[in-house]
């Protein structure tokens, strides 16, 4: 298998490079624009936004989820991505209702540098996140994670992604991220086919995978829906590609963005809800797919996971150059500094990939609980129009930043909420801490509340 999977990741790196037109103008490179000044096109805005959503710790998370809670688990996951709508709600009111380019610019009126540095802080360590868990599964993919090949293999496909990222910026990244999704589609495609001539498969098996409402995949999904609130705001590849088109165009590619991911991200984890019906015990999701499916289904599969992957790196770099460069303004907006911000980023993943993963993609985890400080803000003045008092600002990034902290502790078997609550699944202990923090941050921002007509403030 190792043979096909290092052909693809020359193929792709070819490919990618063919597809990268040498970027001369800041406003291809940050922007994304073509040569003659042109905004993407809503097709390409549609891809561009699956294939950076639906990247390779994604579809493994969602299949392991379909594969321990059953649908529970498959819809959880599925739910996240309901952000699409929201998100679109939040680029069309800071763009066209309050007359914003970037969302920093709007947080930067309503709470001064407090409300930049806040977000630019939790958008930056998403960033990096993003970059090294996608590195993981590239690496897990070739040999046992700190082997010579698992390092080999991620830091082959960071030299290739940054070389054509560096060339393009956000053009290249968002032409091929339209071939790339075209390839994903098409595998996906064949892994349904597989599935549905499964030994075992029918339709009516998902429904029986279903689990009382107190199973730990119902409880993740009442996490999502409160997450998804503020989810999409700190994302900033979708943030930044809700800035780049006319009105209805970015509309409608956030509504197709939609419909098409909860679609993709929905069937992956059908293969996990399949192999949690044909395991036998003890069996891991790999080793079923692999008994039930077969190799040649399995390589697809990992084929799958290595477009994703290299599809959401691009997205993260381009994304990433624009937040040191323009939205935080670390240095001037010319080329190369943008590709320098994209070499920082990429040498910070590789350097995590020395660390435990298992502690990183907790990390990864805890993000959505991390982005619930905007929940209110988005509530009371993105939707609401209102201005409210700094300190409720920084009692909602003090909530949300303790609950992720706590929530990344009690992962690593810290036992504070099983000692005092009698709590014990981890997604039981992450709803708990989600309505802390959405209480704490609505209730200050209710109390806080100014006149209508208020000011601006800085802080």
């Amino acid at each position: 298998m190792m043979t096909p999977l290092l052909l693809t990741l020359c193929v792709l790196a070819v490919i990618s490079f063919l597809l990268t037109p040498r970027q001369r103008t800041v406003d291809g490179f940050y922007a994304g624009q073509s040569a003659d000044g042109a905004a993407p096109s809503m097709v390409t805005l549609v891809f561009s936004q699956v294939t950076t959503w639906i990247f390779a710790r994604s579809l493994l998370t969602a299949a392991i989820l379909g594969f321990y809670y059953g649908i529970g688990g498959a819809l959880a996951y599925t739910a996240y991505y309901l952000s699409f709508f929201t998100g679109a709600v939040i680029v069309d009111q800071i763009r066209f209702r309050h007359g914003f380019d970037s969302v920093q610019a709007f947080l930067a009126d309503r709470f001064g540098s407090s409300g930049t540095t806040a977000y630019n802080l939790v958008v930056a360590l998403r960033l990096l996140s993003e970059v090294f868990a996608n590195l993981i599964v590239i690496g897990t993919l070739f040999g046992a994670e700190g082997s010579t090949l698992y390092l080999l293999a991620a830091s082959a496909a960071a030299v290739f992604t940054l070389g054509y990222s560096m060339l393009g910026g956000l053009q290249s990244s968002l032409r091929t991220d339209v071939f790339q999704m075209s390839v994903f589609l098409v595998m996906l495609a064949v892994l349904v086919f597989a599935l549905v001539g499964a030994p075992g498969w029918s339709i009516s098996l998902i429904g029986d995978t279903a689990r009382p409402v107190s199973d730990p995949g119902w409880i993740l999904l009442m996490v999502a829906m409160m997450q998804v609130i503020s989810y999409p705001m700190h994302d900033p590849v979708m943030m930044d590609r809700g800035f780049l088109a006319d009105r209805r165009t970015t509309w409608k590619s956030f509504l197709h963005a939609g419909w098409l991911s909860m679609g993709c991200i929905f069937l992956f984890a059908l293969l996990g809800v399949y192999a949690g019906t044909q395991a036998g015990e003890g069996e891991a999701m790999l080793a079923v797919l692999t008994r039930t499916l077969g190799e040649p289904t399995m390589l697809i599969l990992n084929l799958a996971l290595i477009v994703s992957a290299v599809s959401t790196l691009d997205s993260t770099l381009s994304s990433a150059s624009k937040l040191a460069i323009k939205d935080m303004g670390l240095a001037a907006p010319t080329l190369f500094n943008g590709r320098i911000a994209m070499l920082v980023f990429m040498i910070g993943g590789l350097a995590f990939l020395l660390l435990d993963t298992k502690e990183l993609y907790a990390a990864v985890a805890i993000s959505g609980t991390a982005s619930m400080f905007l929940t209110p803000v988005i509530l009371f003045c993105i939707i609401g129009g209102r201005r409210v008092s700094l300190w409720a600002f920084h009692v909602a990034f003090v909530a949300a930043m303790s609950g992720a902290v706590l929530y990344y502790l009690e992962t690593s078997n810290l036992g504070f909420m099983t000692q005092a609550f009698g709590i014990e699944h981890k997604y039981t202990k992450l709803l708990v801490i989600c309505i802390a923090v959405l209480t704490a941050g609505n209730g200050a921002f209710a109390l806080a509340l100014k006149p209508k007509g208020a000011v601006a403030q800085t802080g």
